[in-house]
């Protein structure tokens, strides 16, 4: 059996790092080390578990099943250690200089960062937020080695290592120009449907699921443009006479600078439910305790 005290506990935060980068130059990169001084390492670990750990092929350094029976396990026990040795002050904002990361979409990047960044800049000036794109990674394992502190947005199927707390729900609306003919008179089916259409082909959830609406009820028959995410909408519909089917949070926020009126669509659609997530090993952690707080009081509803 293979006890802690047999190796050199360094060589796990050198694996975790080529686990996730599957790349040497990158590990190397981040660990501050260079690309031989890596490759040793993982020579060491290699010995001492009897195991290749990673083979190079052209999709980079991949792991063997024995690495991704490691994985999770070890980069528990890294955040475990790091939250240990970050605990010994207590977190004040007001002189904190930690970098917080939260995994939002496009729409939540739209509607949260602003306000956001405006508030911390007041109570919080040292504080450091940055964005990465929720559909783009793993939550639970992200979260879990505290690379990512919160996670807002509709996210179905999520893992129960994570606490959750809804901040508002908001309807789905139909965004135009203003100026444009869904302005007059009432918003029938018939007319909606005889508007030309943008089409948010999103695949992350919930929109997935809206979109498999519109299509039913011929909206994307009724569309000749798409576009695979909601960042660029404001600025397509402001200038042309498209119409585009969005989470209100979002119309709000682009009306006034966009020049853009939205309605009610005369579809049965979900209403969108807005929850922020955080992993229950970083529950107690001041920090994370502050900007949830933060959070919730900047925007619950």
């Amino acid at each position: 059996m293979i006890e802690p005290r047999d190796i050199d506990l360094n060589l796990l935060v050198v694996f975790h790092e080529v686990f996730h980068a599957r790349q040497i130059s990158s590990a190397a990169k981040r660990l501050h080390l260079t690309q031989s001084a890596v490759s040793n390492a993982l020579a060491r670990l290699r010995r001492a578990l009897g195991d290749e750990l990673f083979v190079r092929t052209s999709l980079g350094m991949q792991p063997t099943p024995l690495a991704e029976h490691l994985a999770e396990p070890i980069a528990a026990a890294l955040a475990g250690v790091t939250q240990a040795l970050n605990r010994q002050a207590p977190f004040s904002p007001a002189v904190s200089e930690r970098r917080f990361t939260i995994a939002m979409t496009d729409v939540g990047e739209v509607y949260f960062m602003p306000v956001l960044i405006e508030k911390c800049s007041a109570l919080a000036p040292g504080i450091q937020i940055a964005s990465v794109r929720a559909g783009t990674i793993d939550l639970k394992e992200e979260m879990e080695a505290g690379r990512v502190d919160l996670a807002i947005g509709a996210f179905d199927n999520i893992s129960s290592a994570l606490y959750q707390r809804r901040l508002f729900r908001q309807p789905y609306v139909s965004m135009f120009r203003a100026g444009h003919a869904l302005e007059q008179g009432t918003l029938t089916l018939p007319r909606f449907l005889a508007a030309q259409h943008l089409f948010v082909a999103s695949l992350e959830s919930p929109y997935d699921r809206i979109n498999q609406m519109l299509e039913k009820a011929g909206v994307r028959a009724a569309s000749k443009f798409r576009v695979p995410h909601f960042t660029a909408v404001p600025y397509i519909v402001s200038s042309t006479d498209l119409v585009v089917t969005v989470p209100q949070k979002l119309a709000e926020r682009a009306a006034a600078p966009f020049k853009l009126n939205y309605l009610r669509p005369p579809l049965r659609l979900p209403s969108l439910q807005t929850n922020i997530f955080w992993h229950r090993r970083f529950n107690q952690d001041e920090g994370n305790q502050w900007l949830r707080g933060l959070m919730v009081e900047i925007f619950a509803e």
